[in-house]
């Protein structure tokens, strides 16, 4: 099993460097996606490959998104031969002391995806909260009641064998990709297994979640996997 970090980069120069000490300890490669950063951001990555012989640096021209970054980092890893990507987002956000669970569970669910359930702290911003809620709802609808805890979370395991056609199938590039690549695994029968991960915002943190680009391109994903809850529920029946 070869399994390597992905890391979604853009514009995250503070915390970056703290990242990448953390996961060298797990001696797995590491590969930083750069999705067009700025200048001071930049010089954060030149510090990392001075120090960190290991890490490997995709580098994409132009901001395409979150989405679009992960799916280079896809199939940069699958053109390699590895067998995983543990996507990371670079914000520190998420409970880092649960990788060790991470890493153990795929040992035993390689063909899953493994994937992070968000534990939320009074911290939380309440918009988060109440979007999350909302996007439930509809990952419930869209999957006609499938037991997805939660798909909003960026810390999770891709088996990249099972994931391919799938990632050329999701149209989604920015901030609605989490919740659309899980929906179409789902779809397509593939197995997951949910590991409880808390969630800390820093009030210094910062985030590229656009509140009207993003909610809009989150609905729309919305409304096109309602539109074809029609073929999904053929498909069904076809396999009953």
């Amino acid at each position: 099993m070869q399994i390597l970090f992905v890391i979604p980069y853009y514009n995250h120069p503070k915390t970056i460097y703290k990242l990448i000490e953390y996961l060298v300890q797990f001696h797995l490669d590491i590969l930083i996606v750069d999705d067009g950063s700025n200048v001071e951001s930049k010089e954060a990555l030149r510090d990392i490959q001075e120090h960190f012989k290991r890490v490997k640096f995709l580098e994409r021209e132009v901001n395409g998104g979150k989405g679009a970054a992960i799916k280079s980092g896809f199939f940069y890893a699958k053109e390699k031969g590895y067998s995983h990507i543990f996507q990371i987002d670079a914000d520190m956000q998420h409970d880092l002391g649960k990788i060790k669970s991470f890493l153990e569970v795929i040992k035993h669910y390689p063909q899953s995806l493994v994937c992070g359930n968000p534990i939320y702290g009074k911290d939380a911003p309440k918009a988060r909260l109440y979007g999350r809620k909302i996007t439930n709802f509809w990952v419930f609808v869209n999957t006609l009641g499938g037991n997805l805890k939660d798909t909003m979370c960026g810390m999770r395991i891709y088996p990249i064998k099972e994931m391919p056609g799938l990632m050329k199938k999701c149209r989604s590039n920015r901030m609605d990709f989490d919740i659309d690549i899980l929906l179409l695994a789902y779809k397509a029968g593939l197995g997951f297994v949910w590991i409880d991960v808390d969630i800390h915002y820093d009030s210094c943190g910062i985030s590229h979640f656009n509140a009207f680009r993003d909610n809009v391109l989150i609905s729309k994903m919305h409304a096109r996997h309602f539109f074809l809850l029609p073929q999904f529920i053929f498909s069904l029946i076809k396999k009953a």
